[in-house]
């Protein structure tokens, strides 16, 4: 059998790592088993924070709408619950939207519920 050398698969493998932590701080960006660390970490960051960033959309939808609520005489508990009373299909993402973006809109919105 022939001889298998593996010095450019390694080199192509280490060349890889290192390309995936360019940016990164210290040795991170330069030493291959930091690096290796590092990536595993990122990974690991990128999988719980892709989870919490649909919490933390809802929370801020929840705020917005809250926040534009309020001058209208209603919480936020109690326009959920009116929207639902009256039949109005709109999600929190786009109810956050008409209150962020189309104030006069959502006010009248807040008018249609209370009558």
């Amino acid at each position: 059998m022939s001889r298998v050398k593996r010095g450019t698969t390694s080199l192509k493998k280490r060349r890889n790592i290192l390309r995936q932590v360019k940016g990164y701080r210290f040795g991170r960006s330069k030493k291959v088993r930091v690096a290796k660390e590092a990536i595993f970490h990122a990974g690991a960051h990128a999988f719980r924070h892709r989870r919490s960033k649909k919490r933390d959309y809802r929370n801020l939808w929840a705020l917005r709408i809250n926040a534009a609520a309020r001058p209208n005489g209603f919480t936020y508990s109690t326009l959920i619950g009116a929207l639902k009373k009256s039949n109005i299909l709109l999600d929190r993402k786009s109810l956050s939207a008409i209150a962020k973006d189309y104030p006069d809109v959502f006010t009248r919105l807040m008018k249609n519920i209370k009558a």
